[in-house]
């Protein structure tokens, strides 16, 4: 392997946890879905997750963005069923991609923090006892593929053909310098399964294509398959092609240079995900498919970002760093154009396509099935209260955590290591600009212990059982 890298070993971490108090999230156990979606005899469901990197809340046309022409994605919206409530379990990339595929809080399995090349910038490790949800995919007939972004580990045992995928085509660090060179501090971490490539091309054609070629080779196969398609587009660097570029600054008079840029990336991608929504079409397997459109984290307001009306983005526990834009689509079993405010989260996604594939978990998790909203059907909420954490250094962070807890109408957040606590009712107030942390001392107390006891979890000890506030 490459010098330079992180040992994992070496670096201090929270110490990692798979234990939970919680139900396995078995279909007709864990969500209250008493039901089965897969007939009896029938074959399960494929999945295909598409996930965005760094998309604004606001960024895709179907979402409000007046300089934005997203066709296929305001397609895939009106197809399925779009969330308006949906947040990301962190509102950076390596958390998220973590609590995405494990269906538990991220800091559970070991990944509280953006997973980076060097040890002193390193704030993760994947627990290599944690069971991703891929692995039970595998276990239960699916074939399982990820083209794209990783992010979830360098080296062997975290690299995606030991955590649960057959197949990998992808890109297994954080960011690309280069959308061109896919190098990330010089080392190439593009893959295909264990071996190393280098092609050419820009990375969102290369992850689109490699998706077209995967769906094109699973035609006429009896056994379902998974997909996880992550795009490292709209992360920085900014990079779209020219010729979309140019498209962008002559249709939108008066449009900034950099935001020219950003729409230009987003576009680009939308162009891809249109190529593997035909694909999935021309090859007979959209009939049976569940697609799932969602974003690691809000946008990066430095770089144009458009989060609509919330506030902040990326990096930050506000409101416009952790809501993404989210939809569904399963042909004859979701409403098109159906609209839910449920609140969900990214480590309820998979649990939620298991339940409808009668897919069992046999671990505890913390995700729950949303299956019920999807067939239109009246469902409580997934949980009384949503956590957020994130790990982060450098002087703005220090090592330490931000994180927030979301209960009915009150959301109590630190944003910062080195600021009090803010406490906002987000129904009232959804741009969370009147801070009630001073007027309502009861609800903050009682946030703030919720929220402790989260923190205390995450970084559980042997001589120190965590209250987990339940």
């Amino acid at each position: 392997m490459m010098r330079g890298r992180y040992r994992p070993w070496h670096v201090a971490m929270v110490i990692m946890s798979t234990t939970c108090a919680l139900l396995p999230c078995r279909p007709g156990l864990s969500d209250g879905h008493t039901t089965t979606s897969v007939e009896s005899g029938s074959k399960r469901p494929n999945i295909v997750l598409i996930l965005a990197d760094d998309l604004g809340y606001g960024d895709l046309a179907c979402c409000g963005a007046k300089d934005m022409r997203t066709p296929h994605l305001d397609a895939l919206f009106k197809q399925g069923m779009q969330f308006t409530n949906f947040y990301a379990n962190c509102p950076v990339c390596s958390p998220t991609r973590a609590a995405l595929l494990s269906g538990r809080y991220q800091e559970l399995v070991g990944v509280p923090g953006v997973i980076r090349t060097h040890a002193e910038n390193n704030w993760g490790y994947l627990n290599p006892n944690a069971k991703l949800l891929p692995k039970v995919a595998q276990e239960n007939g699916y074939h399982t593929a990820i083209v794209g972004k990783w992010h979830l580990g360098l080296e062997s045992p975290n690299t995606p053909t030991e955590r649960g995928f057959d197949h990998l085509h992808g890109f297994l660090g954080d960011m690309m310098d280069d959308y061109y060179n896919h190098r990330r501090h010089g080392n190439n971490y593009m893959y295909r399964d264990k071996q190393e490539i280098d092609p050419e091309g820009h990375a969102t054609d290369l992850f689109t294509q490699w998706s077209v070629d995967y769906l094109n080779e699973r035609t006429g196969s009896d056994k379902p398959f998974l997909l996880y398609l992550a795009y490292n587009a709209p992360h920085t660097p900014i990079q779209p092609p020219e010729e979309w570029e140019q498209k962008v600054l002559a249709r939108e008079t008066g449009i900034t240079a950099a935001r020219a840029k950003l729409v230009a990336l987003i576009e680009h991608m939308d162009d891809g995900i249109g190529k593997v929504m035909a694909a999935l079409k021309s090859n007979g397997q959209a009939e049976n498919t569940i697609v799932v459109f969602t974003s690691d984290n809000g946008g990066q307001l430095d770089v144009g970002a458009n989060n609509g009306p919330l506030r902040d983005g990326k990096q930050s526990v506000y409101e416009g760093g952790l809501k993404v834009a989210t939809a569904v689509v399963w042909p004859g079993k979701i409403k098109p154009g159906s609209v839910s405010d449920l609140r969900a989260m990214s480590m309820d996604i998979l649990p939620t396509a298991f339940a409808a594939a009668d897919v069992a978990i046999p671990h505890p998790i913390e995700g729950r099935s949303f299956l019920q909203t999807l067939e239109g059907k009246s469902q409580p909420a997934l949980r009384q209260q949503m956590f957020f954490c994130r790990r982060e250094g450098g002087p703005r962070y220090g090592g330490k955590t931000i994180e927030a807890v979301i209960d009915g109408p009150w959301k109590l957040l630190h944003n910062s290591p080195w600021e009090p606590l803010e406490l906002y009712n987000i129904e009232q107030d959804p741009k969370e600009e009147n801070n009630l942390a001073k007027t309502n001392q009861p609800v903050l107390n009682r946030l703030n212990a919720a929220m402790r006891a989260q923190l205390q979890r995450g970084g559980q000890i042997p001589w120190q059982k965590p209250n987990n506030g339940e």
